[in-house]
């Protein structure tokens, strides 16, 4: 039977393990424990080397008892505009496209496109010759019924001598002085036919109404062209000067209105997409009769010299409206101004070298100033620089005036080169 001879089985090759497979697995065993016995002697190396220790990059202990450099800026007494700004779009005082008033072949252009032009400028032309036929019939007409009148005062002088000998009747001097009436009458229809022939002979030489910029052709010389056209010979556009419609929130409406009613004009700034590059000051000139009621905003209207021509219709642009100039008021540098949990505050530096937090209440902003209400007086040195390093009644130090210069100088050198300073640590 299978079990009587189970003790005489061979079971040698299910029990014995191979030697490589054994000597594969002591090697794996013994690389976790090297890997693991090195990574806890470099965290204990780490951890419990002295403070003043080289640390690896980017792992520098702080020593809380050693003064952090800042750059620091005193607390000024100054004066700073109060602004408005709102995004606008520039806006011709006057837009026209200019039509012809007869009907009649283009004979000439004579303007180029983008050109800019004075009212009164001619710029094209249309066949004359039509015009100058009907005031000829006009003129020979009138010469015509003149002799007529002339003729009939003749005759009428006549029959009142002979009236007055009692040789004709009353009705015949009667008649003749109703005649002379028609004739002139007649006279000064004629004369209304020259002066509207003469008329429409000057409209066939068409001239800019107003003085601007023009816009692209649209007839060229050879076309037919009628008083009844929608499109026109070209769009005449005004830019000198040129306005700029923008709109501002209704809360700053009654401060607006209170600057038109002294009488004072308003400066007005545009500034490009970007607002860095000013492109045109002017002043303003009005505003809407009506706040929108779905944007709670009010639209205003300000016009600009634009003698340079940096402004064009339809150009977007960022508009700053002075309203007011504080007097006396106590200004920071903007980057000294801090925001946290407690509300705005600043690091003001004192004469132990050591910096107090001071919650201030700021105001109106321009530039690099920001007006402090409270909190800061004149005098005062403030952190501009480094506030991320401090704390209430941290030590600081302020470098000397060469090496403050040459750190402001490598910052405005860009983060870049930050960047791979702090790399190179």
């Amino acid at each position: 039977m299978p079990f009587a001879n189970r003790k005489n089985m061979d079971l040698g090759p299910l029990l014995v393990e191979k030697p490589e497979t054994r000597r594969r697995s002591l090697r794996g065993a013994w690389v976790v424990i090297l890997v693991l016995v090195l990574a806890a002697a470099g965290f204990a190396v780490y951890w419990l080397a002295p403070a003043d220790a080289p640390r690896p990059a980017g792992r520098r202990a702080i020593d809380p008892s050693r003064p952090v450099p800042v750059v620091a800026a005193q607390v000024k007494s100054g004066d700073i505009p109060v602004y408005l700004t709102g995004l606008g779009t520039v806006t011709p005082l006057k837009t026209v496209t200019v039509r012809s008033r007869v009907d009649g072949e283009l004979v000439k252009v004579a303007f180029t496109e983008g050109q800019v032009v004075k009212a009164g400028d001619v710029l094209a032309e249309i066949d004359p010759r039509a015009y100058q036929a009907q005031l000829a019939q006009a003129e020979g007409q009138m010469a015509r019924d003149q002799a007529l009148l002339a003729n009939a005062r003749i005759d009428l002088e006549r029959y009142r001598g002979l009236y007055a000998q009692d040789s004709i009747a009353k009705q015949q001097v009667d008649t003749q002085e109703a005649l002379v009436r028609q004739y002139e009458g007649t006279v000064k229809f004629d004369q209304g036919q020259i002066d509207n022939a003469r008329l429409q002979l000057v409209y066939s030489t068409i001239t800019a109404p107003i003085g601007g910029r023009l816009g692209l052709r649209l007839v060229d010389a050879g076309n037919i062209i009628r008083a009844s056209d929608a499109n026109g010979l070209v769009v005449i556009t005004q830019l000198q000067p040129v306005a700029a419609v923008f709109t501002i929130p209704q809360d700053s409406l009654p401060g607006v209105l209170k600057g038109l009613r002294s009488g004072a004009p308003l400066p007005v700034e545009a500034y490009d997409r970007e607002q860095k590059t000013r492109l045109a000051t002017g002043k303003l000139l009005t505003v809407d009769n009506q706040i929108d009621p779905a944007t709670g905003t009010i639209k205003l209207k300000a016009q600009f010299p634009n003698e340079d021509g940096n402004l064009f219709p339809n150009q977007f642009v960022n508009v700053r409206l002075q309203l007011d100039t504080l007097k006396g008021a106590t200004l920071v540098p903007a980057a000294a101004v801090q925001r946290g949990a407690q509300g705005t505050f600043v690091y003001v530096l004192k004469d132990d070298k050591t910096v107090s937090l001071r919650p201030v209440k700021t105001g109106v902003s321009e530039g690099e100033s920001v007006a402090i209400e409270s909190g800061v007086a004149p005098g005062e040195i403030v952190v501009v620089e480094g506030n991320d390093r401090l704390r209430d009644g941290a030590k600081a130090e302020v470098p000397d005036p060469g090496r403050a210069t040459a750190e402001g100088g490598a910052r405005k050198g860009g983060k870049g080169g930050e960047r791979r300073k702090n790399g190179g640590e």
